[in-house]
């Protein structure tokens, strides 16, 4: 049998990196963006993180343009955090205005 001392065996037994501890933790975790018609989608690769230790938050100062924020799901499955966000339908283009010239 493998005797592990119990520093190499806690070390095996917690996550390999800081995920969302910081706001510069998060921006040096990688992740993967797709964009569909209809959604923006960001996939992280979380190993050895459990579902129940994955918080995600939005903070108003990070949002994407046309989100829907009142629409984000996220789903943590086998170390895999795949946060999907809808996109809001375009704006109407803008009708330029017109002036009147008064002639002098």
């Amino acid at each position: 049998m493998l005797d592990i001392s119990e520093e190499a065996e806690k070390q095996l037994n917690t996550p390999y990196r800081v995920y969302v501890r910081d706001s510069k933790a998060t921006a040096r975790t990688p992740a993967n963006v797709k964009e569909y018609p209809n959604t923006y989608q960001f996939i992280i690769n979380m190993p050895r993180t459990k579902s129940s230790e994955v918080k995600v938050q939005l903070e108003d100062e990070n949002v994407l343009v046309n989100a829907n924020i009142e629409a984000i799901k996220a789903v943590c499955r086998d170390g895999v955090l795949t946060v999907t966000v809808e996109k809001l339908p375009p704006p109407e283009p803008k009708k330029p205005k017109t002036i009147q010239v008064q002639v002098a």
